[in-house]
């Protein structure tokens, strides 16, 4: 049994989305990374609700509950986030997406400025070319072997312009593990080009070690939406 189950349900840019609800208070949305779900989140879900949040964790198009797709787009799944927050009238959220939904995260608030009040990112990357070379040789070897549409997604996108970053005036909390599958250059210039970021790298960790089961991320979390609130 799911400790937070996806039991509400909502259809926006022509998909459902499945989503947890926890907690009461001011509205935090957690986006997942590929091939997850917001399952990912099973700590951080309860950190924040516990810290009075009402959390809103939805599995992203294709994943976790909702109907899986032959093709996916990077700017599909932001539009998805954005007409959510739309949907359920959530004024100004804050924001955490690991991976991916760190991607989705950026292209939202690049697409929709302002949605947002408050976003953290980790793990993530402006383009294929800003992901570990090992990874993508053997991703791309398991994608010709046996087509996966999820796996050509991270192959093939995103492609955002770092400058667009200089656009996203909200405060952003950038992190990656120490040994991260996302190169140390790309966090650096993710960072770099936003106007109002903090960079924290959590040391011995890899893409995902201090957020899955872990209260890393979500203590990071707490203390920035803390320390930032406005």
């Amino acid at each position: 049994m799911k400790k937070y189950a996806a039991d509400n349900v909502v259809t926006v840019n022509g998909v459902s989305l499945h989503y947890a609800k926890v907690g009461e208070g001011r509205p935090v949305v957690l986006v997942h990374g590929n091939g997850e779900d917001h399952d990912l989140f099973d700590t951080q879900i309860g950190q924040l609700s516990d810290a009075g949040y009402c959390v809103y964790a939805p599995d992203s198009r294709g994943h976790g509950a909702n109907e899986p797709f032959s093709e996916y787009h990077y700017e599909d799944m932001a539009e998805d986030i954005y007409q959510f927050i739309k949907a359920l009238e959530l004024k100004e959220p804050l924001f955490y997406g690991h991976s991916d939904g760190g991607i989705i995260g950026l292209l939202l608030e690049i697409r929709h400025p302002g949605t947002l009040s408050m976003m953290a990112v980790s793990g993530t990357n402006l383009s294929p070319e800003g992901i570990d070379p090992d990874f993508i040789e053997e991703y791309t070897a398991i994608n010709e072997k046996e087509f996966d549409p999820l796996i050509e997604l991270m192959l093939k996108e995103p492609h955002i312009d770092p400058k667009l970053l200089e656009g996203i005036q909200i405060p952003v909390l950038v992190t990656a593990g120490s040994n991260d599958l996302i190169l140390p250059e790309e966090t650096k210039r993710i960072a770099e080009h936003l106007p109002n970021a903090e960079t924290v790298i959590v040391d011995g960790a890899d893409h995902g070690s201090y957020i899955a089961g872990s209260p890393v991320m979500g203590e990071l979390l707490l203390s920035f939406f803390g320390n930032r609130e406005r």
